[in-house]
């Protein structure tokens, strides 16, 4: 573990220690930039072993008193697992945007201390695999890989039908930063954006995103859906999907209330006739009920691609119903066993908890932490502040 300190603490000052936990390098760039803007402020670096496949396993046994000195910790996953092993420990940013991955630990289930996250970082990779998984979907992508691979001429009669975004329309199941920006893309390219959240939001006010953005952007000011739904019922989330949506994102953050939130009900509503929607997955594998998505997904493999969709005119009553397809970033459970039938239906995208990925992920979740420490040192409200009540 690497330490760095200073004797600037102003008078009347809390002296603070950082300590941040990666399971990669330390971020020298991004490190010294704190350093310079907080003299004040003790900090520790320690790098975590990880396996090959995941940031996200066990890593070995720290030091001892890793976080004794600590008071605040920057982190991925690690927190003290004791109580007693952080006396000092007054916040924790983590270095990512959900929060189920730490909701067992005591720090959140037994203290008040302050959880920060990096939620706002992901929506741009996130929002792109989104649109790239959906157009592969329908511009049939695979089959023309599969005509290169072959060294195969084809035309359209062997593509088959191809309809474009423009008049679909988009539902977006939790309208949090990655939702604003998928919206923003998806309204770019000519679809309706619908939103539904948790809570009412009938001011322009309230729809605001207070949160961390990457610059350029999603959807700052809410202005973007041409309508807005809410509640925390069934009847409720029916009702809005019952809007005729072509193309519903899931990003939810997974709590108690969203674990297996969509089921068969709710894709029987979705598969129905001319729409048969497109879900996109970027939430967590357990807010579906991965059975019944097979079942649904399986019936919209069998479907004339020329009925599906806005335009195809098969609305009539009786007419057959089965979602036309999924992108799933997230399983239920991870990794996904080879003998899931997800893996070889044809009108599903598979990719392994990935679509946050990128070169400026690291960069952006420091400018979060940075953020808050300048807005800590000036006695500001915190952005990204999990709320224990609700969940995330």
């Amino acid at each position: 573990m690497t330490t760095s300190s200073s004797s600037a603490a102003g008078a009347g000052r809390r002296r603070e220690h950082l300590l941040v936990t990666l399971p990669w390098k330390e971020p020298r760039e991004q490190m010294d930039r704190i350093r310079q803007r907080h003299p004040h402020i003790d900090i520790s670096f320690l790098q975590l072993g990880h396996s090959k496949a995941s940031y996200w396993t066990d890593h070995e046994p720290l030091p001892p008193g890793t976080f004794e000195q600590a008071t605040i910790l920057a982190t991925l996953h690690t927190l003290p697992a004791a109580l007693a092993d952080a006396p000092r420990l007054h916040l924790v940013h983590l270095f990512s945007a959900g929060i189920d991955h730490v909701v067992k630990n005591p720090i959140y289930g037994k203290t008040d201390i302050t959880i920060t996250t990096s939620t706002g970082i992901h929506g741009p990779q996130i929002a792109e695999w989104a649109l790239v998984t959906l157009l592969s979907y329908s511009h049939r992508v695979p089959r023309m890989l599969e005509w290169q691979r072959d060294r195969r001429w084809e035309g359209l009669p062997q593509l088959g039908p191809v309809r474009d975004l423009v008049g679909q329309r988009l539902g977006v199941l939790g309208y949090g930063s990655i939702g604003r920006q998928v919206a923003r893309v998806a309204h770019a390219m000519g679809m309706d954006v619908i939103a539904f959240t948790a809570r009412e939001r009938p001011t322009a006010d309230s729809r605001r995103d207070a949160g961390y953005i990457v610059p350029g952007t999603g959807d700052a000011d809410g202005s973007i859906p041409s309508a807005w739904y809410h509640g925390l019922d069934q009847a409720a989330l029916h009702h809005f999907l019952r809007q005729d949506i072509d193309v519903l994102l899931v990003s939810v953050p997974l709590t108690a209330q969203t674990t297996h939130l969509l089921g068969r009900a709710e894709f029987d509503i979705l598969a129905r006739a001319p729409h048969h929607a497109f879900i996109s997955n970027i939430s967590r594998g357990k807010v579906l009920q991965q059975d019944e998505l097979i079942a649904a997904l399986k019936r919209g493999a069998a479907l004339d691609p020329s009925s599906v969709g806005p335009g195809s005119g098969s609305g009539a009553e009786g007419a057959a119903s089965g979602l036309r397809g999924a992108a799933l970033d997230v399983t239920d459970p991870e990794p996904l066993p080879a003998e899931s039938e997800l893996w070889t239906l044809p009108n599903v995208f598979v990719t392994p908890h990935i679509s946050g990925g990128g070169v400026s992920y690291v960069e952006r979740a420091f400018q979060v932490l940075e953020m808050n420490l300048d807005r800590l040192e000036r006695g500001e409200p915190l952005v990204n502040v999990v709320k224990r009540a609700r969940g995330y």
